[in-house]
C-alpha cells in the first residue's frame, strides 16, 4: 500500500468500522431515528443530524481543495440547518455523507503519493496534513454522536 491507500483506508475505518478506537460513524448511525438525530438530550450541544451534516460539508471541502478550489464554508454552510425530522430527510442527510465520503475516497485512489507534501491550497496546510485531519474530524465527531445517542435513550 502506498501512503494514499493508507489514508483511505483509516478514512473507510472511521466511516465503516474496523476501527481501532471502537464504532465508526455507520455503526454509531445505524438505528437512529430521525426524532433522535434531530434532539438535543444535551441542551447548547449540536444534535446528530447537524453534526452529521457538518461532516459531509467538510469531507465536501477537502475534496473540492485537492482540486485548487479553495472554499471557505460560511457559518451555514458549516452547520447547515436540519430538515423537518423526516425518514426521507434524514436518509438524504445520511445519504450526503456516504456520498461525500465515497468521492473523497475515491478521489485518494489517483492521487499521487508525491503530492502528500504540497500545500491542498495556497496558504493552508499540506494535503497530508488535511487528509488526516478529515480521519481526526470524522473520530472527534463520531465520539459527539456516541455520547449523544447515549443520552438521547
Amino acid at each position: 500500500m502506498n501512503e494514499c491507500q493508507r489514508i483511505a483506508d483509516q478514512l473507510r475505518r472511521a466511516m465503516e468500522g474496523d476501527a481501532w478506537h471502537g464504532p465508526a460513524l455507520r455503526e454509531l448511525l445505524q438505528g437512529v431515528s430521525p426524532e433522535v438525530a434531530a434532539g438535543r438530550p444535551i441542551p447548547g450541544l449540536h444534535s446528530i443530524w447537524e453534526i452529521v451534516l457538518h461532516i459531509a460539508a467538510w469531507t465536501e471541502v477537502v475534496r473540492r481543495r485537492l482540486h485548487g478550489d479553495p472554499t471557505r464554508l460560511t457559518p451555514d454552510e458549516d452547520w447547515p440547518a436540519v430538515a423537518a425530522p423526516t425518514e426521507q430527510a434524514w436518509k438524504a442527510a445520511l445519504d450526503r455523507l456516504a456520498q461525500a465520503q465515497r468521492a473523497l475516497v475515491d478521489e485518494l485512489a489517483s492521487l499521487s503519493p508525491d503530492r502528500l507534501d504540497e500545500p491542498i491550497v495556497a496558504g493552508m496546510s499540506s494535503i497530508y496534513v488535511t487528509l488526516h485531519g478529515v480521519v481526526q474530524h470524522h473520530l472527534y465527531h463520531a465520539g459527539q454522536i456516541a455520547m449523544l445517542k447515549k443520552a438521547g435513550g
